[in-house]
């Protein structure tokens, strides 16, 4: 078995992980991550990284201590391994459990466990992200920082007077309560998938690529990632509405949003 807890260890002394730290105190202080981690190396390595990023840390080992905490009060981000000591699927119940309480909590899946099942559970259970922990601590810096401006974005809108309601045919999006309806009944999106409509419906027609996916919804993902989030939010819209088909897919492009419904 890889030693993950030791390459993770290396990790945190790289030269780009020592840039990453330099520029990103500071602005961090005011942020809580929450740690579902039950190997306590892990844990401690984790959580010595991200304290030198200037985050506040809370650790826990299993899937009832971190429900628990989280039934007094929500972290700021949640990074969650999936096996929790003998409960093997403990971390997509960890998952589930803040999802419902919180439909724009940014959450982090930090797993072991890389096949494409459990990728497509963690993303269908309303995560922003998968990452297996041979993740190099700059990359998940770069996630987390993104996960975070985006949030920072989404609330300086907030602030703003106008276009706060955006409409496309049978689409309604209103930027104030992230919220979007079709044909005036809701769709449940998640805050990364509620960015992802807005970002292709803002321009119908415009072929939106996965960098372009990425820098305008503030994420930092992968391909499957991108297409998973897709394929999610198409069954959204079609829970909805059956003949929803209002997004495409441009083969070796990326997507665009049309207004055929």
């Amino acid at each position: 078995m890889m030693n993950y807890g030791n390459r993770f260890f290396a990790a945190k002394n790289r030269p780009d992980c020592a840039k990453l730290q330099k520029k990103q105190t500071g602005n961090t202080m005011a942020r809580t991550i929450a740690i579902v981690e039950d190997e306590p190396a892990l844990r401690e390595n984790y959580s010595d990284a991200l304290h030198k990023q200037g985050y506040a840390v809370k650790t826990y080992a299993s899937r009832n201590e971190a429900i628990d905490a989280f039934s007094d009060t929500l972290p700021d981000l949640a990074l969650l391994d999936i096996g929790l000591e003998n409960d093997v699927d403990g971390g997509f119940e960890v998952c589930r459990f803040l999802r419902s309480a919180s439909a724009t909590l940014p959450i982090i899946f930090l797993t072991a466990r890389d096949s494409d099942l459990d990728t497509i559970s963690g993303l269908r259970l309303g995560a922003d992200d998968y990452l297996t922990k041979d993740m190099s601590l700059a990359n998940l810096c770069a996630r987390i920082s993104a996960l975070f401006r985006r949030i920072d974005a989404f609330a300086a809108n907030n602030d703003k007077d106008e276009g706060d309601i955006i409409e496309r045919g049978s689409l309604t999006i209103d930027t104030n309560r992230y919220a979007i309806e079709w044909n005036n009944s809701p769709v449940d999106l998640t805050l990364t998938e509620f960015w992802m409509v807005y970002t292709l419906a803002y321009r119908p027609g415009h072929v939106k690529n996965r960098e372009q996916l990425m820098e305008d919804a503030k994420i930092v993902v992968d391909d499957a990632t991108i297409t998973s989030h897709i394929k999610r939010i198409r069954k959204k819209f079609q829970s909805v509405d059956k003949t929803f088909n209002c997004i495409d897919t441009v083969y070796g492009m990326g997507y665009r949003w049309n207004n055929t419904n």
